[in-house]
């Protein structure tokens, strides 16, 4: 099952949906209706390689609670994606056993290559 894991109020998650190619057939879980389960985060863990690189440091939650002062473990990540939605790095596609993670244009550009080859 393709799945995007994305943050319906962001806008440039919709701008991201939105230029996404037609027929792509993805299953869209919005974070913050619906927040992401351990079995899911493990998923995503599993094609990353790790929790920090799933782990968004432009978080506003990130400078607030001073984590940028502090040295982060793997463990540390993982508790903190799991607390709040606003940590994960958005969007998150994953697409025949391939993860995509955060919305930089090289990102995307390789979404959409994933996504007209289904």
């Amino acid at each position: 099952m393709n799945t995007i894991y994305y943050l319906a109020s962001c806008d440039t998650c919709r701008k991201i949906i939105k230029a996404l190619p037609e027929g792509h057939n993805l299953v869209f879980h919005d974070i913050k209706q619906d927040p992401i389960t351990e079995e899911q985060l493990d998923e995503m863990y599993q094609l990353s390689g790790s929790y920090e690189a799933l782990f968004s440091k432009k978080a506003q939650l990130y400078k607030s609670l001073g984590l940028k002062d502090k040295a982060l473990t793997e463990s540390d990540f993982k508790k903190y994606l799991l607390e709040h939605y606003t940590f994960l790095s958005r969007p998150v596609f994953i697409i025949d056993g391939a993860i995509y993670i955060g919305n930089s244009q090289q990102n995307i550009l390789k979404v959409h290559n994933a996504l007209r080859n289904v």
